[in-house]
């Protein structure tokens, strides 16, 4: 883990980085061959033999387009791969045997969420640990598969990114991430033993009042603009939404991304699979993240 504005819906009032020219500087526009070229000749080839399907840990590249377009369209200008998306996708970790048993503490960090919504603890003690049929899953870009990125860390990231849009629009962007308070962003990924499905769950922690805005405006924008398939509901969570990427029917990989937030917590989850998606497993994955952070206090 091209900002068009919403027909009919209008942009949340602090949140400038939603701006249509920011984030599609970035993409690149193909050349177009001059009106008064000769045309070329194309010699006749054999039809190609379909290539079979991969699996989903090898598919990241191939979706990497379709994954920034939408990150720009629905203004999530934070986290991992903030305007520039990476999709590196080493080869997947994959657990061997058991872990050995970190050393006993007298006092055992404490995790949760206060009634006022703010969160506490590590946000890797907050994500969901890996359920018994999955396994810890690809890198998530070149940070790896279960970790959690400082505010530092994620503002050099920005700063990285930012140097691939025009300057004058550089400022705005860095005001509107000082203006968010970030503190973190929690990252762990998931596999199906089949390797079948892969699902990205990210926490990313900032000002509550920014985090909501950009839950509601991403619920706004996926659900009225017709550019996204609608996806299931997420039950007992109103707060939550999910949209399916554009996809033909024939498309070998489906990708489904649902958001919700969490007080101070942006989640998003981002589930990658042979079509079609086991969405009810997907949704049972995602509720489960949603109970553990809930107000008055997360548990596990």
């Amino acid at each position: 883990m091209s900002d068009s504005t919403v027909t009919g819906a209008t942009p949340p009032e602090q949140t400038p980085a939603v701006e249509a020219p920011v984030l599609t500087s970035a993409a690149e526009t193909p050349e177009q061959a001059p009106a008064d070229a000769a045309p070329v000749a194309t010699p006749a080839v054999e039809a190609p033999v379909p290539p079979a399907a991969p699996a989903p840990s090898s598919r990241r590249v191939l979706r990497a387009t379709g994954a920034t377009v939408a990150a720009a369209l629905v203004g999530v200008v934070i986290g991992v791969g903030i305007i520039k998306t990476q999709y590196d996708d080493p080869a997947p970790v994959i657990a061997t045997g058991p872990a050995a048993a970190p050393a006993p503490s007298a006092t055992p960090t404490p995790f949760g969420a206060k009634s006022n919504g703010n969160h506490f603890g590590s946000l890797r003690d907050l994500l969901l640990p890996v359920p018994a049929d999955y396994a810890l899953g690809p890198d998530e870009g070149g940070y790896g598969n279960d970790v959690e990125l400082s505010a530092d860390q994620l503002s050099a990231e920005l700063d990285s990114g930012l140097q691939q849009i025009p300057k004058d629009k550089q400022e705005k962007l860095r005001q509107y991430w000082d203006g968010l308070h970030v503190k973190a962003t929690g990252v762990r990924t998931y596999k199906t033993k089949a390797d079948d499905l892969v699902i990205g769950m990210k926490l990313r922690q900032f000002n509550q009042q920014e985090v909501q805005k950009l839950n509601e405006y991403t619920a706004v924008f996926t659900g009225d603009t017709g550019i996204f398939r609608i996806g299931p509901a997420i039950p007992n969570h109103p707060e939550a939404h999910c949209y399916l990427m554009p996809a033909p029917p024939s498309a070998p990989i489906d990708y489904l991304e649902c958001s919700a937030a969490e007080g101070d917590l942006l989640v998003v989850m981002e589930a990658e699979g042979v079509a079609p998606l086991p969405k009810d497993r997907i949704v049972a994955l995602f509720t489960q993240q949603l109970d553990r952070l809930a107000t008055p206090g997360a548990s596990a």
